[in-house]
């Protein structure tokens, strides 16, 4: 054979999997090599070559596919990929969600020594950071100090006296926010000085970062960009027996700071560039903002207040040290109690004005008193979202810029509130048809410890509030409501095939139902009844559907709002419309669900 025939050697690049590849191999060996390649037989030295090289070129192609893929949000499949295109363009994923609600404390206090009201003494302050368990053994910890000498909360006599009936002990009813969870701690030793160090903890399912100090007592503050130098921190309000504001929010500028990465399990901790001797944080804000170091004229107009320092170095990195790091984790399974079942103290941290000179008996009784109960369920969205609604929310989060502007935005906005603030389920905005200025409607739903649908209670609508308000347009008015859950059934009627077993068909129709109509709604999404039709003629067996009706289920169980089937269905009867604040549900599918077959 010549060089030149060599050089013609025909190569498909469109053949890339096993079975193509193999093919042109054996081409080749025939055409160019039929002396020196005979016996590609099953089993011969020939076809072990053929065959090892097409398996080389398969794999090859299939990395290179998946690469490719992996390299775009739109077409990527990992999920920790996912989380890494989000977070270039500006979306962080929140880690374990978090459930928040309201609980009620009691205590007993002794009377004062008039016989009038309780022993101020004896009142005490507990503490952030107590905690309490439900009876399926879940953690919750609580986020603020309750002040039991507050004047608004409720006192009532508790015991009295047998001979006087005066009251020997009165009751006192308060109310705290809880979050899901438990603390943890990791100590982790640091080493020489690292740029960009990143230190990963051991613990799954971290839901909040509460703490990192070092072994010196320096305290490393979480931000959302290394570049930022001010955060808000909360600060004990000196007047609050007046205002009644337990804590007042403060500026502060740091220079030992982290950012956070989360994946589904991990939890990465990433430091800045720069030594302790070498960052300078203080800064003039005049100077930052528009560069008039002697200069005549301005070069810049635009002025980040997050960024009051000029220096590249993006925090001190710890160096030759141990850092301590306390965090909060959640239940990977569920973390939804429903009414009155958190009902026992775990951990509960105490301060009395005056302890030294109180009673110790008396001081034990208090203490021992403490009861606690939650009178609404604690619920939020208990799941973690799937690659496709994490995707959603960074197309939601790129063009929103930090700020609600379109209804798009608002949406995004509620679904990136910090799990430990509590989470939802579904958002949709409305514009108020009844208003005559910009108020907007924001509905919101929770997901009970079922998986059911749940009203979001007032803790996780007042941080919604909280949250969405640093974003929202100055002169937007948003109203958080709850929409109206709508529970209806399924009634179908099928014609199986002669040969087909009925009960087998039947039973195929109801699991096709189930899996495709239990997954939770949109607010205001509207219920397709040709899809219906779609899913039961694509079941195995099935030779018609004959008939599909949708009916509405209230009473007993079920949510009391209803919809009026005939009423809301489209025109040619194919689509139920649903009011846009309102959600679906297929709340019992096994009993939901009625088939019939002929």
């Amino acid at each position: 054979m010549s060089k030149n025939q060599k050089k013609l050697l025909p190569i498909d690049y469109t053949h890339r999997e096993f079975s193509s590849i193999q093919q042109d191999l054996l081409e080749i060996a025939e055409r160019f090599y039929p002396e020196s390649f005979q016996d590609f037989s099953e089993g011969s030295f020939g076809a072990l070559m053929v065959d090892a090289v097409s398996y080389v070129g398969d794999q090859l192609s299939f990395y290179m596919d998946y690469n490719i893929n992996e390299s775009f949000l739109d077409t990527a499949f990992q999920f920790s990929n996912i989380v890494r295109h989000g977070r270039a363009l500006g979306y962080k994923y929140e880690g374990r969600p978090s459930t928040y609600g309201k609980v009620a404390l009691y205590i007993q206090v002794p009377a004062s020594t008039t016989g009038i009201g309780p022993d101020r003494n004896y009142l005490p302050v507990l503490k952030r950071g107590s905690t309490f368990n439900s009876t399926n053994n879940l953690s919750f910890i609580l986020t603020e100090n309750v002040d039991f000498a507050d004047t608004r909360n409720l006192f009532v006599a508790a015991r009295n006296d047998s001979v006087t009936g005066a009251p020997t002990f009165y009751a006192v009813k308060t109310y705290g926010n809880v979050v899901s969870g438990q603390f943890g701690q990791e100590r982790v030793t640091v080493g020489t000085f690292e740029k960009f160090k990143q230190i990963t903890l051991n613990a799954d399912n971290v839901s909040e970062v509460i703490s990192v100090y070092d072994s010196q007592g320096n305290q490393y503050y979480e931000v959302d960009f290394l570049a930022q130098d001010v955060i808000f921190k909360e600060v004990t309000n000196p007047n609050f027996k007046n205002d009644n504001v337990p804590s007042i929010i403060k500026p502060l500028l740091v220079s030992r700071k982290f950012i956070t990465f989360t994946d589904r399990n991990s939890t990465t901790l990433q430091f800045g560039s720069g030594r302790f001797n070498e960052t300078n944080v203080v800064e003039n804000p005049q100077n930052v903002a528009v560069n008039t170091y002697g200069k005549t004229y301005v070069t810049t107009t635009t002025f980040d207040p997050s960024r009051l320092s000029e220096n590249e170095s993006f925090g001190i990195v710890p160096s030759n040290t141990e850092l301590i790091v306390t965090y909060r984790t959640n239940n990977p399974i569920n973390s939804n109690v429903a009414s009155t079942e958190l009902n026992s103290i775990n951990f509960a941290n105490y301060e009395f004005i005056d302890q030294q000179n109180l009673n110790s008996t008396t001081l034990q009784t208090v203490r021992d008193s403490l009861d606690v109960s939650n009178e609404e369920p604690i619920t939020g969205d208990i799941s973690v979202p799937t690659s496709d609604e994490i995707k959603q929310r960074i197309y939601d989060t790129f063009p929103t810029q930090n700020r609600a502007v379109t209804q798009a935005d608002y949406e995004n906005m509620s679904y990136r509130m910090p799990p430990k603030f509590g989470s939802i389920k579904r958002v949709s905005v409305q514009k108020d048809a009844n208003s005559q200025k910009r108020n907007l409607n924001l509905y919101i739903i929770s997901e009970g410890s079922d998986g059911k649908l749940l009203k979001s209670n007032s803790s996780i609508k007042n941080n919604l509030k909280t949250w969405i308000n640093q974003y929202r347009m100055i002169n937007d008015t948003v109203d958080i409501l709850d929409p109206y859950i709508l529970n209806y059934g399924i009634e179908f009627v099928v014609r199986s095939q002669e040969a087909a077993d009925k009960y087998i068909v039947l039973d195929s129709c109801m699991e096709a139902l189930k899996e495709n109509f239990t997954k939770t709604h949109f607010i205001g999404e509207s219920l397709y009844i040709s899809d219906i039709y779609r899913v039961l003629k694509e079941v195995s067996g099935v030779l018609d559907v004959l008939s599909v009706k949708i009916f509405s289920k209230t009473g007993a169980n079920y949510s009391n709002s209803s919809i009026n089937i005939n009423s809301n269905l489209s025109g040619d009867g194919s689509q139920l419309i649903v009011p846009n604040n309102a959600i679906l549900e297929l709340k019992f599918p096994e009993v939901d669900i009625v088939g019939k077959l002929r």
